[in-house]
């Protein structure tokens, strides 16, 4: 029987985004990224040979502002602002790139509300803090299925060896983040209530050092932090969501307004980004290579952190529709939203489908 009780405490996490969500949209200026995003200027790397050609149309208007999210040191978004390959696919058509880091998925609705941002990539739960909102969004394509990207972590020598074992325990976690609602499933599944657990809601950038410390007892966070303090630490993966069948689809997502007045530059954003993930995934020891001497890691981590963060670029499927709407339905059953959400209204494919034709 699900507890209404279970998630009191993730229905106040919610609540908070959605207000700052809503008071979001009521912006109509521009201007730098905030909650954790600075500008960053365009990067003057060469791209890699580009097979995303710009139209006639486009190249001919004045020049457009195309502002990309980006969050975290790896992956493809990551590799193709260092490579450049937004840069030299945009300029062609007219277009100038900037990028906009954040700490997590939840604060690229609150700058796509305000008009701040226009593509990004997050987990799939931020979507839906995101549609609650009122954010007007839409996820364009699927760049992960979300199995092995989100895991919970405790500290070396910890007595917790099993999910019951984490009652009472104190577990940080990134407040509307992938790993939020992947923590609360994980404990539904293993029979607890959300009074059993002391969520303590944490940036990655706060959580490792009170994980280091023993301030927390667990951490529910997506890759390359879980791997990075397994490595260094010791700390153990206590579960990830391949242990527990998870299916969390994860999304490239964009303001409806850019899509709708730059259709043309949304399929090459989406053209740019397969061209960059084709490169990523072919020449993994390559960019395992590249990213251990840039973040100063050891190589290892970095393979490991590149197998469980294997990258697709798909159509929204409806399995993977199906994925995204059984979270929204499991977070609004029980309690954590207020109110019944279709999913696919925020989802839309036609434009991944025409960038995948050959």
């Amino acid at each position: 029987m699900k507890q209404k009780s279970f998630y009191n405490k993730s229905l106040s996490f919610l609540t908070i985004v959605t207000l700052v969500l809503l008071s979001a949209c009521g912006a109509k200026t521009a201007g730098a990224p905030t909650n954790g995003g600075t500008a960053a200027p365009s990067g003057t790397s060469a791209a890699q040979s580009s097979s995303a050609a710009a139209t006639p149309s486009t190249a001919s208007k004045e020049k457009v502002v195309v502002n990309i999210g980006i969050q975290g040191k790896t992956g493809v978004l990551n590799f193709a602002r260092e490579k450049g390959y937004f840069e030299k696919a945009f300029q062609a058509a007219g277009a100038e790139v900037k990028w906009n880091e954040f700490a997590s998925g939840p604060p690229h609705f609150e700058a796509i509300a305000a008009g701040r941002l226009d593509f990004g990539a997050t987990g799939g739960t931020p979507l839906i803090s995101g549609q609650v909102g009122g954010v007007d969004f839409k996820g364009i394509a699927v760049t992960s299925d979300g199995k092995k990207g989100n895991m919970i972590i405790v500290p070396k020598n910890s007595p917790i060896k099993e999910l019951k074992d984490l009652k009472g325990k104190k577990v940080a976690v990134a407040k509307g983040s992938s790993a939020y609602n992947f923590l609360y499933m994980a404990i539904d599944k293993a029979g607890l209530k959300g009074d059993d657990v002391k969520v303590i809601q944490l940036q990655p950038d706060e959580a490792r050092p009170a994980l280091d410390s023993g301030a927390i007892d667990a951490w529910s966070i997506w890759e390359p932090y879980a791997t990075t303090a397994v490595y260094q630490t010791g700390a153990t993966i206590l579960v990830t969501g391949e242990n527990l069948n998870i299916n969390a689809p994860s999304f490239l997502i964009a303001r409806t307004k850019f899509t709708q007045e730059h259709p043309d530059l949304t399929v090459l954003f989406l053209k740019t980004y397969e061209e960059a993930r084709k490169y990523y995934v072919d020449h993994q020891d390559e960019i395992a290579d590249e990213l251990s001497k840039s973040q100063k890691l050891d190589k290892a981590i970095i393979v490991d952190v590149l197998k469980n963060t294997f990258p697709i670029l798909s159509s929204i499927t409806p399995e993977f529709a199906k994925a995204h709407q059984e979270q929204a339905d499991f977070l609004q059953s029980v309690g954590a939203i207020n109110k019944k959400l279709d999913t696919s209204q925020v989802l839309e494919s036609k434009f991944i489908d025409q960038a995948l034709k050959k």
